[in-house]
């Protein structure tokens, strides 16, 4: 009769041993949330520390813990972070009730630094052919994230400055194009361009924008529903050439409802400025272009400079199809050529 000691051990019960180990590692991701939030309100999230070291540490906690004897695959260790990721993505929008956005900017960085955390246990494991101190590992694991929250806050982090600009070139001329880039106070469902930005991850549409006075000094008040309203004092005027301003967020209540850890003028992002500017380069044919500057304060900016291109990007060219709209309805018969 077979004993208890001959099964072998790659079929003894690991679901157990997962499961415990997810589960701690949980509960340890959302002691450093609620410690991170607690004692950095505005800034610790956007942290080297839980951006990059705690998901490749906790990664790495689970595939030792669940692969005790160091006998599964490389595909088991690099599965890890995934199914961790799945975990914390549905715990984050159901327990935490984080925003889509959040979760959507914080899940590659973690699936990246999991994948790196479980591939050095992999390799260091596999290379030493041997178990290695298990409480030792995992304690320094554990430890490592803790410790970079302690040192994290003495060490600055780089500051960038990134413009984003889209283009359109609409049948119209800079004298009839004016009016609407001083606002367009009315703008009715179905108006812009289909984005993935708004109409997949669900950041508002602007209802409307109007501009009190004229000439520099004067303000431009922005709706994008949802209670979010911010104003663009104007900095810049030349009659049916530019226009632009400078952004002032004095009423942020709304933007806490579309994602608290996203607010336009927080220490880490900022937007500052925008503008339009007409350039007529032909008889009734205007290239309208639009631009939108804004700081950035975080230990990833290259990363972060990609998802500003691709949600400012995204209002941008929205803006731009509100404006080619309304512009070319007088001249139905005229199509314009988005660059």
């Amino acid at each position: 009769m077979e004993s208890k000691d001959d099964v072998p051990r790659a079929v003894r019960p690991a679901v157990v041993r997962i499961l415990a180990a997810l589960g701690f590692a949980l509960a340890f991701c959302l002691g450093a949330y609620l410690l991170i939030g607690a004692t950095q309100p505005k800034s610790g999230l956007v942290s080297f520390s839980f951006l990059l070291i705690l998901p490749a540490a906790i990664s790495a906690f689970i595939a030792y813990v669940a692969d005790p004897w160091g006998e599964r695959s490389r595909r088991f260790y690099l599965l890890m972070p995934v199914w961790l990721l799945l975990v914390i993505i549905v715990a984050s929008l159901v327990i935490l009730r984080e925003g889509v956005i959040c979760v959507l900017l914080l899940s590659p960085l973690w699936l990246a630094s999991g994948l790196i955390g479980t591939w050095i246990t992999y390799a260091s494991r596999h290379r030493r052919r041997k178990r290695a101190d298990g409480t030792t590992y995992c304690s320094a694991l554990l430890l490592a994230p803790l410790l970079a929250m302690q040192v994290e806050p003495y060490v600055p982090l780089p500051t960038d400055t990134a413009r984003v600009t889209r283009s359109v070139v609409i049948h119209a001329t800079p004298e009839h194009l004016w009016p609407l880039l001083r606002g367009i106070s009315d703008v009715r469902p179905g108006e812009g361009a289909w984005n993935i930005s708004q109409d997949v991850i669900g950041i508002p549409r602007p209802l409307g924008a109007r501009l009190i006075g004229g000439g520099i000094g004067a303000d431009r008040y922005a709706d994008w529903g949802r209670h979010i309203r911010f104003r663009e004092r104007i900095t810049e005027w030349d009659m049916h050439k530019r226009i632009g301003w400078r952004f002032i967020f004095d009423d942020i209540a709304g933007w806490g409802f579309t994602d608290r850890h996203l607010m336009p003028d927080s220490p880490y992002f900022r937007i500052t400025t925008g503008g339009y500017t007409l350039d007529p380069i032909a008889p009734g044919l205007t290239r309208v272009t639009i631009d939108t500057e804004y700081r950035i304060t975080t230990p990833v900016n290259g990363y972060s400079k990609l998802w500003g291109e691709l949600f400012l990007g995204d209002l941008e060219n929205n803006l731009l199809a509100l404006i080619q709209g309304r512009a070319e309805r007088r001249h139905p018969a005229l199509r314009a050529e988005p660059l």
